[in-house]
């Protein structure tokens, strides 16, 4: 039991060095979506992690992600960045891992992760508009309509806080969940009985 322990710390560290990776080294910007948003496919081995080890398992990947971005890149958002991305990474994660529990089915997976995009979409409205950028423009000094521009500039559409999230932050939100979805439903089954293998010992 304690070696299978040992075993879960290892692969928690491991997904989320991998998570890590993937976040500083492979993001880039959406055409057409807000400026401060990249996309990467950190939420791969989230939820790879959360499917074979369960929810506190997909809490610590992420949290394990943070941190090493921080240890080697530090924060150019005054922590906000990162806080948002520990919310929304929760709130794609839990909601896959915790419908896939309850029924480890490839439907169920699916289903998971459908609504764990629609979650995370949702709740990076409610936490872009009125916690992080608000904080965000207070440390910095600039205002919301400062940040509005920014996004205006690269999709006229978004010139106040509605037309930014039913244009910018929703689909970018839905595009990240459901790429992040698909490359985790191709690769999951594969890796799987690996992951398993190497948690038990065989």
């Amino acid at each position: 039991m304690r070696n299978s322990r040992v075993k879960e710390m290892t692969l928690i560290a491991i997904m989320g060095a991998l998570g890590a990776v993937l976040m500083m080294t492979l993001h880039f910007p959406i055409p057409f979506m807000p400026p401060f948003m990249d996309f990467d496919l950190a939420a791969v081995p989230e939820l790879i992690g959360g499917f074979a080890l369960g929810p506190v398992a997909a809490v610590l990947i992420i949290l394990v992600k943070l941190i090493i971005k921080l240890a080697i890149m530090g924060t150019t958002s005054m922590m906000t960045g990162e806080i948002q991305n520990f919310i929304l990474s929760c709130a794609l994660v839990l909601p896959a891992v915790l419908i896939y529990q309850r029924h480890k089915t490839k439907n169920n997976a699916l289903i998971g992760m459908l609504v764990g995009t629609i979650v995370t979409s949702i709740t990076a409205v409610f936490t872009n508009i009125y916690i992080i950028i608000p904080f965000y423009v207070s440390l910095m000094g600039l205002t919301v309509s400062d940040i509005i521009s920014m996004c205006t500039a690269v999709n006229p559409l978004m010139t106040d806080t509605i037309t930014l999230a039913i244009f910018g932050i929703i689909p970018f939100n839905l595009i990240k969940g459901f790429a992040c979805s698909a490359v985790t439903f191709i690769l999951y089954k594969r890796l799987s009985k690996y992951i398993k293998n190497f948690v038990r010992g065989y």
